[in-house]
């Protein structure tokens, strides 16, 4: 009986830390069926201090105040929960651990330790065109991460 409970406690054991190193292990990105650059529409479709989601490829495209565009990626930084944009704040909001950002993704409220992450922009004939097959993760947000129209 003594050594059944060895054998059942240490297949337990080895479960439990299986378990817990699959969760802390990051999480592969699936990118079957999905295209990497993906057309958001003309420049004139966004309208400054706007921000607008795409599911297709997790980013939100923000229109800034002086008419940049930034991508910005829909998963927090602190645990990769997925960020809401409240349009009445003006502001994301992580539900998993408040972490809350401004538009341009910068933190404002903790735990999350640095800006959403990014995508580049482009724009091509008054196209705008976000790649999500690179992501940039930023330390600070500044300007010339913006794409001017």
């Amino acid at each position: 009986l003594f050594g059944l409970w060895a054998v059942l406690g240490a297949l337990f054991l080895v479960e439990f830390f299986w378990i817990v190193a699959d969760f802390l292990r990051p999480r592969k990105r699936s990118r079957a069926g999905t295209t990497s650059v993906i057309v958001a529409g003309p420049v004139e479709h966004f309208e400054t201090e706007t921000v607008t989601a795409f599911p297709v490829g997790a980013f939100y495209l923000v229109r800034l105040a002086d008419g940049g565009f930034l991508a910005v990626s829909r998963e927090c930084t602190h645990l990769g929960c997925t960020v809401a944009w409240d349009a009445q704040k003006d502001r994301f909001r992580c539900p998993c651990h408040a972490s809350v950002y401004d538009i341009s993704g910068d933190v404002l409220q903790s735990p999350a330790p640095r800006p959403l992450d990014t995508f580049a922009v482009h724009i091509e004939n008054r196209v705008v065109k976000v790649d999500t097959s690179v992501r940039t993760k930023r330390a600070t947000s500044t300007p010339e991460q913006e794409t001017m129209a």
